[in-house]
């Protein structure tokens, strides 16, 4: 079989690239390790934890808030085994989903280990037979698997990583987070609204110490009232589990040691480029030493066919920013002209209240010696947030000194998922703090958060502040 392009991993890269490829008149296969496409994002990911945080954040506001809005409830209680199921419901159509727009755009699917033979043929192992296909171009979208620390073992029943939370049988009584970035702040959300205790250790000192640092105070001000804890500024030295108990040791910076004994231990470090199998030596395409696949910025590898897209190539580890390059590389396959503004893909936690994020840090601004001015805006000075009892955290701003232009936007509240996109259009356009102030939003949302913070921004202007 020959094929004008053939892509390896099905996740929001993989499938994105082959539809944008199919779509622009080629013929097209697309290669999938494991029974099912969607990659880790639609399976073990994005999808399913999402949907945790959903039922989750019901039972929570059940149990927390529905009587001050004046509904009344005896016996509540958490149907785990339920819950799970919910979930599993959501990733069985949101798979079917791929299968159809698979089958819609006329690509073939293949099931099985893809690995290079040369640089136009790749063998698929299936479970019953190996095939070979022939492929002018290629498109590695192999993404990535959990990350892990040298000396903790991983047995999946006590010492567990993202996969395994998804599936728990009953709901921990402590959860010991190894990583405070956005897994370990999710899915220890789950579990911390349905009662457990979670203890979050982070070698850095701050809860997702990637984003603005005051999204990262104000998340772990929040989390606190869920059942949070921090030991923020801690190395994990030793992980052991015994029986149904899980012991983590950790040491401070001035080498101070902690032991906290839980029921369960999620290790959520973070993720790495996963190439396994894919036999890249066959091919000469070349990966560097941690592990990501080199490509120039047209995302080709060193060999001139070859392309790679996703978690296996430097950057974010964003579903987004993988569907952008998939599209990115069919198109410049095609010979078009595509753009992607890496600064401009935004980065969310879906934690309740969400946070969001796009353009520059303020340290990072700090650091590059850009002359900026700051704007905030409060949520509970919203009368929307207050309507619907969701007044944590607040809108914060950053603009150009002198020219105003919308550097970077930073959000803690609710639905900060959806509102981000606002701020990407606004700065897509380069659009300046006096410009977003000037435009009507409708009374009451939230969004009129992010106009009084560009008020805020310009000339401390905001009216409900």
């Amino acid at each position: 079989m020959k094929y004008d392009v053939t892509v390896i991993g099905s996740g929001p890269g993989g499938y994105v690239a082959a539809i944008r490829c199919a779509q622009l008149g080629m013929k097209t296969a697309i290669i999938e390790k494991y029974n099912t496409l969607g990659g880790t994002c639609l399976n073990v990911g994005c999808i399913p934890s999402k949907a945790l945080l959903d039922s989750s954040e019901h039972y929570y506001n059940a149990k927390k808030h529905f009587k001050t809005h004046g509904i009344d409830l005896t016996n509540l209680k958490v149907n785990l085994k339920q819950m799970i199921q919910r979930k599993d419901q959501v990733v069985e159509q949101t798979v079917g989903g791929i299968d159809y727009l698979m089958k819609k755009n006329k690509i073939d699917v293949f099931q099985g280990l893809g690995s290079f033979v040369d640089k136009n043929t790749i063998s698929v192992k299936g479970d019953k037979e190996t095939q070979q296909i022939k492929t002018d171009k290629v498109i590695i979208a192999t993404g990535s698997k959990p990350a892990n620390l040298p000396f903790v073992k991983l047995d999946k029943k006590r010492v567990i990583t993202s996969t395994e939370a998804l599936n728990l049988k009953t709901v921990p009584k402590h959860m010991i987070v190894i990583g405070g970035g956005v897994i370990g702040v999710e899915l220890g959300s789950v579990y911390a609204r349905l009662g457990a205790k979670v203890s979050v250790v982070e070698f850095m000192d701050s809860l997702i110490p990637t984003m603005d640092k005051t999204m990262g105070k104000e998340l772990q001000k929040v989390l606190k009232k869920s059942g949070f804890e921090y030991y923020l500024k801690h190395k994990v030295t030793a992980v052991e589990a015994k029986g149904n108990n899980v012991k983590v040791t950790a040491e401070n910076s001035k080498g101070e040691t902690v032991e906290l004994d839980g029921d369960y231990c999620l290790v959520s470090i973070g993720r790495k480029p996963y190439t396994d199998g894919l036999a890249l030596e066959n091919a000469g395409v070349r990966a560097n030493d941690r592990g990501q696949i080199e490509v120039n910025d047209y995302l080709k590898t060193n060999v001139d066919n070859i392309y790679a897209i996703g978690d296996v190539v430097k950057g974010a580890m964003l579903a987004h920013k993988a569907e952008e390059e998939g599209v990115f590389v069919a198109e410049t396959i095609a010979g078009q002209k595509p753009h992607i503004n890496y600064q401009l893909i935004p980065g969310v936690v879906y934690t309740w209240p969400e946070v969001a994020s796009v353009g520059y840090t303020e340290e990072q601004l700090k650091e590059k010696g850009t002359l900026y001015k700051s704007g905030s805006f409060p949520f509970k000075a919203s009368g929307r947030a207050r309507a619907s009892m969701d007044t944590d955290g607040l809108i914060k701003v950053l603009a150009d000194k002198e020219t105003d232009e919308i550097l970077g936007v930073h959000m803690i509240g609710p639905r900060a998922a959806d509102m981000i996109a606002e701020a990407v259009v606004a700065m897509e356009f380069r659009a300046s703090a006096e410009d977003i102030s000037r435009m009507s939003h409708a009374h009451p949302t939230f969004t009129e958060s992010f106009k009084e913070a560009c008020l805020d921004v310009t000339g401390k202007r905001a009216l409900h502040i």
